[in-house]
């Protein structure tokens, strides 16, 4: 880094003080005085002008590469993001899962096998609704305790002179701050206001019971009782109410679904079944129900969406490829050249990244290696990848394990670009380090740039007085010399006193 030196043109600065001169000889033979605020800005110019020259120079330099760590940066980001599905296990974890008939869909991950199985559903999951008996809405029942349970999960509410209505009640049971999940609404027919109370989760485990206790002018408030009895085979919940003369009424029972897969009958509490099937999670509706018909469940290897995953790291590989070496570049006799032309950190990336794609890693039975070529990704001259969509849709159906190894093993080419790109982008990393170095230079510059200011100001004043006070000087000496003049006479005529 430069020093805040000034600069000085020496030929510059003789010249115009020789111009200086050359103007107080004139102002002696008659010229009445110097322009000193031209010749004052000139004579600064020609001190300053240099130094503010190669410090601008040394901005403008700073301030691209700053921008050209930060392009090199976003691309090196983006690839080592898009790495991550290489790596993780996600390409070999790519499936879909397709039924052949209606109500039943399925997803596929990791731990799944590709297969056909066979699925027959014969109920589905539900959750459990009742009602209660008709109550006169506007009618203030007794007060005491509720005790409402969901399952195994149970919470009070109580019941006093300020919530004793239904719709107090309700509102009270809603709003309960350890209420597992069951809703409560008031619901207006021909026989009086109902109280409805709905479970927000599937499952005959998850039945709905109130207990009602500490009972004061009851007033009715006791036929809110009633107990739901799960079915522990999974089947439809039953209730019993306190009051048989006000009884509660099953709208939705609580029970499992029922469903056989390959034949072997199982029950879940959800819709969404997992656990039966590795990797695969099967999603039940009513449309799927059938006493004896089934439906084929395919698992394939979702090679398209395989392919995609690599091309798109051969996209982002080739942006990097791209952005090094248009910041790297050279053109012969152009006024410009790469931002980071010749810079070691940027040799390191492009160098490093290419010799990882180039190389292949070992086939599993250690016979011969797998490398980007023999799935259809080619090196091009320039250093890009090229995907060959035919070749690789052959290798990630014919040998999925072992592109999926190529990628993600120990030595696979995924594993290795991240390893080799993290010290890069990662928090305090290289590009990090050399960015703020580029920014504590701009810094220095920015405050080089004040004092070289400062100077010139200074300078302007010191001029500004010395030339001033010069040019005073001068019109006096050009007043005497005119007075002597008079009064002696000059070379070609007499003067006041001759003629005495």
């Amino acid at each position: 880094m430069a020093t805040n030196t000034p600069v000085t043109s020496g030929a510059n600065a003789n010249s115009l003080l020789q111009q200086a001169a050359q103007s107080i000889i004139n102002g002696s033979t008659g010229n009445p005085s110097m322009d000193v605020g031209t010749l004052v800005k000139t004579l600064v110019n020609a001190k300053t002008a240099g130094r503010a020259a190669a410090l601008a120079a040394s901005q403008a330099t700073g301030t691209t590469q700053i921008s050209a760590f930060g392009a090199l940066s976003s691309a090196l980001g983006a690839l080592e993001a898009g790495l991550t599905s290489l790596t993780n296990g996600g390409l070999q974890s790519t499936f879909t899962a397709v039924a052949s008939g209606k109500g039943l869909t399925a997803t596929a991950g990791a731990g799944a096998v590709a297969g056909t199985y066979t699925v027959g559903v014969t109920q589905i999951a539900t959750a459990q609704a009742l009602a209660s008996s008709g109550f006169d809405g506007k009618k203030a029942l007794g007060t005491g305790t509720l005790t409402l349970s969901l399952g195994s999960q149970s919470f009070k509410v109580d019941v006093n002179g300020t919530n004793n209505t239904l719709s107090g009640i309700a509102a009270a049971i809603n709003s309960a701050s350890n209420n597992p999940g069951i809703s409560a609404t008031v619901i207006n027919g021909t026989d009086g206001a109902h109280l409805v109370l709905a479970s927000s989760k599937t499952g005959s485990a998850n039945a709905i019971s109130v207990a009602v206790g500490n009972v004061a002018n009851d007033n009715g408030l006791s036929n809110l009782g009633v107990t739901s009895t799960a079915d522990t085979s999974g089947g439809a919940s039953k209730i019993d109410s306190a009051n048989s003369a006000a009884a509660w009424r099953q709208s939705a029972v609580a029970q499992d679904a029922k469903f056989t897969l390959n034949g072997i009958a199982s029950t879940s509490a959800s819709n969404a079944v997992s656990g039966v099937l590795s990797g695969v999670t099967l999603n039940l509706s009513a449309a799927a129900v059938s006493a004896t018909d089934t439906q084929t469940l395919t698992v394939s290897t979702d090679t398209k969406s395989q392919a995609a995953t690599i091309t798109n790291f051969v996209n982002l590989y080739n942006t990097v490829v791209k952005t090094t070496g248009a910041l790297s570049s050279y053109t012969a006799g152009a006024s410009s050249q790469g931002a980071l032309i010749g810079d070691s950190t940027l040799n390191t990336i492009r160098n490093s990244l290419a010799s990882i794609v180039a190389r292949g890693v070992p086939n599993e039975n250690g016979n011969g290696h797998t490398n980007l070529l023999a799935i259809g990704i080619s090196l091009e001259k320039d250093g890009t990848l090229k995907v060959d969509s035919a070749k690789l849709d052959s290798a990630l159906t014919n040998n999925p394990s072992g592109v999926a190894r190529l990628f993600n093993s120990t030595n696979g080419i995924g594993t290795r670009l991240t390893e080799q790109i993290a010290p890069f982008t990662k928090k305090g990393g290289m590009i990090e380090v050399r960015t703020n170095a580029l920014s504590a230079d701009l810094k220095r510059i920015t405050q080089q740039q004040t004092d070289l200011a400062d100077y010139a100001t200074q300078l302007t004043k010191q001029y500004q007085a010395q030339f001033t006070a010069l040019n005073t000087l001068m019109a006096k000496m050009n007043s005497n010399t005119q007075y002597l003049t008079r009064l002696f006479g000059g070379a070609n005529s007499s003067g006041t006193l001759s003629n005495k």
